[in-house]
Protein backbone atom coordinates (compact mmCIF):
# COMPACT_ATOMS: atom_id res chain seq x y z
CA UNK A 1 0.00 0.00 0.00
CA UNK A 2 1.19 3.28 -0.68
CA UNK A 3 1.58 5.55 2.56
CA UNK A 4 0.78 8.62 0.94
CA UNK A 5 -2.52 7.05 0.79
CA UNK A 6 -3.02 5.93 4.27
CA UNK A 7 -2.65 9.19 6.38
CA UNK A 8 1.07 9.33 6.01
CA UNK A 9 2.83 12.64 4.74
CA UNK A 10 5.60 12.63 2.14
CA UNK A 11 8.97 14.00 3.69
CA UNK A 12 9.49 18.12 2.21
CA UNK A 13 13.27 17.85 1.52
CA UNK A 14 15.10 21.91 2.14
CA UNK A 15 17.88 23.40 0.32
CA UNK A 16 21.11 24.31 2.07
CA UNK A 17 24.81 26.24 0.85
CA UNK A 18 27.21 23.98 1.62
CA UNK A 19 30.98 25.14 2.62
CA UNK A 20 34.04 23.31 2.67
CA UNK A 21 35.91 24.74 5.02
CA UNK A 22 40.52 23.77 5.40
CA UNK A 23 41.40 24.55 9.07
CA UNK A 24 44.06 26.76 9.90
CA UNK A 25 43.99 25.48 13.39
CA UNK A 26 44.49 22.44 15.65
CA UNK A 27 45.87 19.09 15.24
CA UNK A 28 44.44 18.91 12.27
CA UNK A 29 45.74 22.09 10.19
CA UNK A 30 45.13 21.86 6.86
CA UNK A 31 42.06 19.18 6.66
CA UNK A 32 39.05 20.32 4.80
CA UNK A 33 35.42 19.54 6.38
CA UNK A 34 32.10 20.31 5.14
CA UNK A 35 30.38 22.43 7.08
CA UNK A 36 26.29 24.18 6.74
CA UNK A 37 26.75 27.89 5.48
CA UNK A 38 23.48 28.77 7.25
CA UNK A 39 22.14 31.57 4.29
CA UNK A 40 25.13 33.75 5.72
CA UNK A 41 26.88 35.66 3.34
CA UNK A 42 30.01 33.32 2.53
CA UNK A 43 32.74 33.38 -0.50
CA UNK A 44 35.48 30.76 -1.14
CA UNK A 45 38.56 32.66 0.70
CA UNK A 46 36.58 33.65 3.50
CA UNK A 47 38.11 32.88 6.85
CA UNK A 48 34.92 31.65 8.74
CA UNK A 49 34.97 30.02 12.93
CA UNK A 50 34.06 26.86 12.83
CA UNK A 51 33.70 24.19 15.54
CA UNK A 52 35.52 21.29 15.50
CA UNK A 53 35.92 17.78 17.26
CA UNK A 54 33.78 15.76 19.59
CA UNK A 55 34.26 18.69 21.95
CA UNK A 56 32.90 21.29 19.63
CA UNK A 57 35.67 23.57 20.10
CA UNK A 58 35.66 26.68 17.49
CA UNK A 59 39.17 26.95 15.25
CA UNK A 60 39.58 29.00 12.42
CA UNK A 61 39.24 27.69 8.93
CA UNK A 62 39.24 29.36 5.29
CA UNK A 63 36.19 28.29 2.89
CA UNK A 64 37.85 26.59 -0.31
CA UNK A 65 34.40 25.67 -2.02
CA UNK A 66 30.65 26.75 -1.74
CA UNK A 67 27.98 24.77 -3.28
CA UNK A 68 24.63 26.94 -3.18
CA UNK A 69 21.13 25.73 -3.27
CA UNK A 70 21.66 21.88 -3.12
CA UNK A 71 18.98 19.73 -1.69
CA UNK A 72 19.54 17.82 1.23
CA UNK A 73 19.40 14.45 -0.36
CA UNK A 74 22.29 15.87 -2.38
CA UNK A 75 24.42 16.88 0.64
CA UNK A 76 28.16 16.08 0.55
CA UNK A 77 27.62 14.33 4.16
CA UNK A 78 24.62 13.24 6.16
CA UNK A 79 22.41 16.75 7.50
CA UNK A 80 21.74 15.25 10.77
CA UNK A 81 25.73 15.01 11.28
CA UNK A 82 26.80 18.33 9.60
CA UNK A 83 27.40 21.43 11.88
CA UNK A 84 26.87 25.33 11.10
CA UNK A 85 29.48 27.90 10.58
CA UNK A 86 29.26 30.10 13.44
CA UNK A 87 30.92 33.39 12.02
CA UNK A 88 32.96 34.79 9.30
CA UNK A 89 36.02 36.96 10.33
CA UNK A 90 36.46 40.31 8.68
CA UNK A 91 39.49 40.97 6.60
Amino acid sequence: MIHSLSGGELKINKNFDFAKVELLEGDCCGLAFWYIANGKLIKEGSVVVVPFGKNEHLVKGKVVRIDRNINEQSAPFPIKRMKKIVNTIKD
